[in-house]
C-alpha cells in the first residue's frame, strides 16, 4: 500500500489532545505514516506539561499528503510566526488534505489557507475566522473540499474518523473505531447550545480575560495582514 504521510505541526503551548487524539486514531489508518514537525527537534511543551518530541524540522519534513495543525490557547504568536506561515503556504499546494483541530484553524487562516472556506474552530474563538475570509461553522467536523477542520479539543478524535472515512470508506473507519472502543457517553452540555445556562456563564466568566486578550491579538494580526494587501 502506498504510504500516506501525515504531518502534525507542533508548537509551544498547544493543547496536547488536539494533536494526540487524532494522531492515535490516524495511526491505525492503513498506510498512515505520522510525522511530528517543528523548527527544531527539541521537546515541545504542551499545555498540560506533557512534552512532545518532534520527528522532523520544518526543513527536513518529507512531502506530506495531509497537514494537520492543532490548536491551543496561546495561538496568536504562532499566527505571527513567518517561518510557520511560510511553511504552511509552501506545503499546502502539494498536500491532498489541509486540516486542523480547535484554534488550529486560526493558524491556517492566518496563512491564507481558509479564505473562502467553511471551517470549524473552538466555540469561543470561531467568530474570528471571518477576519481572514473564512466562514465559521459550529460543528464538530467541517468538510469543505480538501479542508477538514474540527471544533474544539475532543472534536479532533471525531475528525480523525471522518478523515479515514473520506480516504478509505465507512467500513474501515468503523473498524478502527471498534478497535479503539470509541463509544463516548459523556455528561450532557459539551457545547454552548447544550450546556446549562449557569454552567455556560461560569465557563465564559472564567475564560473572559484570556479570551479578550487573544481576541485583541488576533484582530491585530488580521488588521496587519489587511494592510499588506
Amino acid at each position: 500500500m502506498q504510504p500516506f504521510h501525515i504531518g502534525f505541526l507542533l508548537w509551544d503551548g498547544l493543547t496536547q489532545l488536539d494533536m494526540t487524539g487524532p494522531a492515535q486514531v490516524l495511526s491505525r489508518m492503513p498506510g498512515a505514516q505520522l510525522h511530528y514537525v517543528w523548527k527544531t527537534l527539541d521537546p515541545v511543551m504542551s499545555d498540560c506539561g506533557l512534552a512532545l518530541l518532534p520527528t522532523h524540522t520544518l526543513e527536513s519534513c518529507p512531502p506530506l499528503d495531509m497537514i494537520c495543525v492543532p490548536g491551543g490557547a496561546p495561538v496568536a504568536p504562532v499566527m505571527r510566526d513567518a517561518a510557520v506561515l511560510n511553511w504552511l503556504r509552501t506545503r499546502a499546494p502539494h498536500a491532498r488534505l489541509i486540516t486542523s483541530v480547535c484554534t488550529g484553524s486560526l493558524i491556517l487562516a492566518a496563512a491564507g489557507l481558509l479564505e473562502g472556506y467553511r471551517a470549524g474552530c473552538y466555540w469561543a474563538s470561531g467568530h474570528q475566522l471571518s477576519l481572514f475570509g473564512a466562514e465559521f461553522v459550529a460543528e464538530r467536523v467541517v468538510i469543505d473540499r480538501d479542508r477538514i477542520t474540527a471544533g474544539g479539543v475532543t472534536s479532533g478524535i471525531d475528525f480523525a474518523f471522518h478523515v479515514i472515512e473520506v480516504l478509505h470508506g465507512r467500513d474501515v473507519a468503523e473498524a478502527v473505531q471498534l478497535a479503539l472502543e470509541y463509544d463516548p457517553a459523556p455528561l450532557a452540555g459539551g457545547t454552548p447550545a447544550t450546556a446549562r445556562p449557569e454552567i455556560l456563564a461560569q465557563v465564559r466568566a472564567a475564560m473572559a480575560d484570556r479570551l479578550a486578550a487573544r481576541e485583541a491579538d488576533i484582530a491585530a494580526i488580521a488588521a496587519g495582514q489587511a494592510g499588506l494587501r
